[in-house]
Parts: structure tokens; C-alpha cells; sequence
């Protein structure tokens, strides 16, 4: 599955920048006006793995092919956007498309090189200004759909009746501030509004754009402090300006930067790790000596659907998954001698895939 995640926030936040050091490219254009971003930039990045090199030592393959993730660099947001001020709604249809957001909130300071917009910076305020832009667009959305379902429920179809309800309790969620992700819906009543595609129903992680000086003091309680968000909701400290500046780095000279300034990891691979997290994804194996690859799947996914990534057949085919824990296959050295030690398994269609494992599937012709 490909993952697409739809980076936004206001004009001049540093989500431009942000986008070029995860790309280590200068595809977005970066300016201190609003509108710089356009349409917007897309960059797949891969997905920081060690598992997968250790896997490849051993197999030697001849291709190696990591998850991937989609990011999406949204033209800035302003107030009134879900009215059609600046580009407005041009802008939320792309994050419509996206699985999550993750929304760059701007926590350094104002030096007149980059002005901030609102002309001082306030994190809480900021964050509040895109989520009610999110909100009135939703809102925009469930409006045209409710006046079919009114229409639909005076059929007395039970069904409508229910789906309906559903909708009014949205609307009053909605008009009272909140998201479609606060109400915390059920599986089946987030399927009936699924063709909705409803943009506060999407996971959402904050990123705090910070100050290189500020690099060692600032943590996600702190954000989530400033922001006022709940404990449970993911919150990252990032330099935007450190990350690019070590995107143009190779990799043994970043990873000295990084421990020059008393860093573990660059800020951007904690945020692609924070965005399985927060989708509920995980990673397992195919090895050979033609090829590894990393294959994403939701976390609770049994054999036959994590088979049907790989092709949508084999999960109506699936006989059997011979699988060899991470774990098995490093410490043994390899598939061969995993299996002479008696650490395949073979799992049927009732397999629940751990995340890490390696798996060869069985399916009939």
C-alpha cells in the first residue's frame, strides 16, 4: 500500500523547506510570501529501516526495494481558505487525498527575514487557525450531502434513517468546534461516511518548526503544552533549517553533524516512523537473491491480505505462509539455515502478520 501523507500549515512556517531536506532535493520553491507552493510538490521518500539492510547483508540480493512514503507539500493555508480566500478550496481538495496530515506550526521566531503572517508568532493560535479552516470545509462537504439524506430518510428505509442521524450528530460536532476524529466513530459508521472523505477525520500529527538554538530544549510535551493538545496526540520538535542543511550532506557527513550537535537522528526519519505510528502500519519481508522488499500493511492484517499487497490474487489463492520471525533470520544467518534449525513456520489464513517477519506465501495457480 502506497502511504500519502499531506504536509500543511500557514504561509511562511517552513513546510517548503521541510519538504526539500526530506526529498534532499530543491523541488519546492521557498519564498516569505504566501502562495510560493501552488499545486503541490510530491516526494516519495523511503522509509528509515535497519531491519531491511541487515536482511540484505545476508541475502545478498541483486535489487533492494524499502517502503516508501508519499508526501504532499500543500500550498499554505490562510484564514478563510474554506471560503475560497487565496487559493482556498484548490488547496483542501489535495489534502482530501491524503491518508494523514501532518500540520508545521511555526515556533521560531519572527527576525523580519521571514515575517510570520499574523505578524507574531503564537503556536496555539496558528494551530487553531488551519483546524478551523479544516472544520468549515468539512462542514461544506456535509452540507450538500445532508440535503440527499433528508430526501433518502422520509423513504422510511431504515438504513437511511440511520445514516441520517449520523450525519446530524456530524454537523453538531462540527459546529461546536470539534473534529470528525473527536467523535471517535465506529468501523461501521466510519465506513458509511467513507466516500465523505472527511479532512478532520484524518490522523494528524504537528510538527513544531523550532530554532536551531532551541534544538536540546524543546520536547513534544512542551509543544503539546504551548499548542494545547491532548497527551495521546504525536507532537515533534524539528529545525527545518538543520534538516536541509544535513539533507546536502552524504550520509557520513550527516551523521557527524548530527552528533556535533548531539543528535541520535535526524528529526525527519523520527517523523516517517511517528507516521506508521500514527496510521497503524507495519512493515514485513520478502528476501531472495533476486530482491528484498519491504511491504506495508496494516498492523492486525492477516496472511492472505498482507499477501494481497504484493497482488490483489493471492489473497483469494492463498494456501499457506512459510514465515521466519526477523529475529530467527538474523541470529541464524539466513533463511536456509533458519529452516534447518526448525524456525519456519507454516501459517494458514487465520495468521495475524507480526511486524518484522519474513514471509514466502504459498498460493494455487
Amino acid at each position: 500500500m502506497a502511504l500519502n501523507i499531506g504536509i500543511v500549515g500557514l504561509p511562511n512556517v517552513g513546510k517548503s523547506t521541510l519538504f526539500n531536506a526530506m526529498i534532499r532535493s530543491r523541488m519546492a520553491s521557498v519564498a516569505p510570501y504566501p502562495f510560493c507552493t501552488i499545486d503541490p510538490n510530491i516526494g516519495v521518500v523511503e522509509v528509515p529501516d535497519e531491519r531491511i539492510k541487515r536482511i540484505v547483508e545476508i541475502a545478498k540480493p541483486a535489487k533492494t526495494i524499502p517502503a516508501t512514503v508519499e508526501f504532499k507539500d500543500i500550498a499554505g493555508i490562510i484564514k478563510g481558505a474554506s471560503e475560497g480566500e487565496g487559493l482556498g478550496n484548490k488547496f483542501l481538495s489535495h489534502i482530501r487525498e491524503s491518508h494523514a496530515i501532518i500540520q508545521i506550526v511555526r515556533f521560531f521566531g519572527d527576525d523580519g527575514v521571514v515575517p510570520h503572517v499574523h505578524g507574531s508568532v503564537d503556536p496555539k493560535r496558528d494551530k487553531e487557525i488551519i483546524n478551523t479552516e479544516l472544520i468549515l470545509a468539512d462542514i461544506q462537504t456535509l452540507e450538500k450531502r445532508l440535503e440527499k439524506a433528508s430526501t433518502e430518510a422520509r423513504t422510511g428505509k431504515p438504513e437511511a434513517k440511520i445514516y441520517l442521524e449520523l450525519l446530524q450528530n456530524i454537523q453538531k460536532a462540527l459546529s461546536e468546534g470539534k473534529t470528525v476524529r473527536d467523535m471517535n466513530l465506529s468501523e461501521e459508521d466510519s465506513e458509511r461516511i467513507r466516500d465523505l472523505h472527511f479532512i478532520t477525520q484524518k490522523p494528524i500529527m504537528y510538527i513544531a518548526n523550532i530554532d536551531e538554538s532551541e534544538i536540546k530544549n524543546i520536547t513534544p510535551e512542551f509543544i503539546r503544552e504551548k499548542m494545547d493538545l491532548a497527551a495521546d496526540v504525536p507532537a515533534i520538535p524539528i529545525c527545518a533549517k538543520i534538516e536541509e542543511e544535513v539533507s546536502d550532506l552524504s550520509p557520513e557527513e550527516g551523521k557527524a553533524y548530527l552528533q556535533e550537535l548531539g543528535l541520535k537522528d535526524t528529526g525527519l526519519n523520527e517523523v516517517i516512523r511517528a507516521s506508521y505510528a500514527l496510521l497503524g502500519l507495519a512493515t514485513y519481508f520478502t528476501q531472495g537473491t533476486d530482491e528484498v522488499r519491504a511491504w506495508t500493511i496494516h498492523k492486525g492484517d492477516t496472511a492472505p491480505k498482507a499477501a494481497a499487497v504484493i497482488h490483489t490474487d493471492f489473497e483469494k489463492h492463498f494456501i499457506r505462509a512459510e514465515v521466519i520471525s526477523y529475529e530467527d533470520f538474523i541470529s541464524c544467518g539466513g533463511e536456509v539455515q533458519a529452516k534447518e534449525k526448525g524456525l519456519m513456520r507454516l501459517e494458514g489464513k487465520e495468521y495475524i502478520v507480526k511486524d518484522g517477519d519474513i514471509i514466502f506465501f504459498r498460493v494455487s495457480v
